[in-house]
């Protein structure tokens, strides 16, 4: 919450590391992107002599380089396509650029905090500010008081600034549990799970449609108005999806630990690649942030100690929960499950979640140490 003279210093800030960044990006890239130490003694007397403090310069140069890291990781993983694909080729064709008002990392001796008086001290381009003020939850505050440690991010998003603080909390010590709760992720229904919880996605995806015909609709018209609402509405889908996907997670997990149990979650990575669609499905799948609420549910399942694991779905839609027959016949519709070979009726998602949840416990059967003792 930086006053106006305050604001005005930290936005200089962030436009003259991030430019010089830009300059420190051309020249890794015009060497072939060379190690860090040398990339240092080309870049670091031009980043001093433009005004940047020691460390600053520094924070700098290895932001660059990290962003080069993260490409390198990113094609050898095949995140960008297969090579000689288009969009590896544009990303290894030209050097990274950095925008006007993205993150710059702080360390301790940039950034100094003072927790009671919520204020903070930061080094800028126009020299050091002091008694900066900053909000956030009680908390939050006590986990920032705790648990802080490492760099910090400074960042300006729609005139707001962040500092985005690392935080280390450690895990809880997990517990043996005594059965595994079987999650089952989808759009329809978001989650379901084997204990009768089943988060619906019907308004979720309601306000997503409702969201893209309004985009489409305010850039239609390509006015100034149309523009400044289309500014004040971004990321407010993504943030919706945010608090839906919070709420889904804690509740999973509070029902985990309120019952002693362990948590069985499908492993979903890659299913944008795998799956072919129609293209008015796509748009369904693409929006849904499965990868955030698995996400979610793993690190609050950390921090209360709830034992979790990953197993493969593969088939679990078509599995009897009851008998384990598979068969593509015993998936009637997208809410009715029959099997084939004893007859049970039910519903798909929460029959999916079943054979989940017993895949989970054989998973964490396999996994665990022998309690047998050993023969003399």
């Amino acid at each position: 919450m930086p006053e106006a003279e305050q604001a005005a210093a930290l936005s200089a800030t962030l436009r003259a590391v991030n430019d010089l960044a830009c300059w420190v990006s051309d020249v890794a890239f015009a060497h072939g992107v060379p190690r860090e130490y040398e990339l240092r003694k080309r870049t670091y007397p031009r980043l001093k002599a433009e005004g940047l403090g020691a460390q600053a310069a520094q924070h700098t140069i290895k932001k660059v380089r990290d962003a080069y890291t993260a490409l390198r990781a990113n094609v050898r993983a095949g995140n960008l396509g297969k090579e000689g694909s288009k969009r590896r080729r544009k990303a290894e064709s030209k050097p990274i650029t950095f925008r006007p008002e993205a993150a710059q990392p702080y360390d301790d001796r940039c950034l100094s905090w003072k927790y009671d008086q919520q204020t903070v001290s930061i080094w800028t381009t126009e020299g050091r500010l002091k008694g900066v003020r900053f909000v956030c939850s009680a908390s939050a505050l006590k986990v920032l008081q705790q648990y802080r440690k490492g760099e910090s991010d400074l960042i300006e998003r729609d005139g707001v600034f962040y500092l985005i603080a690392t935080c280390e909390v450690p895990e809880a010590e997990p517990y043996e549990p005594g059965g595994f709760i079987g999650v089952d992720l989808g759009i329809v229904n978001i989650a379901t799970t084997s204990t009768g919880y089943q988060a619906a996605g019907r308004r979720l995806n309601r306000y997503r449609k409702r969201q893209l015909a309004l985009r489409a609709k305010l850039q239609k018209k390509r006015t100034k108005s149309a523009k400044r609402r289309l500014k004040e509405r971004s990321r407010r889908e993504q943030r919706h999806a945010k608090n839906t996907n919070h709420i889904i997670a804690k509740t999973i997990v509070t029902e985990a630990e309120r019952t002693s149990a362990g948590i069985s979650l499908e492993e979903l990575k890659g299913i944008r690649q795998r799956v072919r669609l129609r293209k008015p499905q796509r748009v369904a799948l693409h929006s849904w942030a499965f990868a955030q609420l698995g996400e979610f549910i793993v690190y609050k399942a950390k921090r209360a100690g709830v034992p979790l694991v990953f197993v493969d779905p593969a088939y679990s839609s078509r599995e009897c929960a009851e008998c384990g027959h598979i068969d593509r016949l015993n998936r009637i519709s997208q809410a009715t499950f029959v099997c084939r070979s004893c007859g049970i009726v039910a519903h798909a998602d929460r029959n999916a979640s079943h054979v989940l949840g017993r895949r989970g416990e054989d998973a964490w059967t396999a996994g665990r140490e022998s309690r047998v003792p050993a023969i003399p």
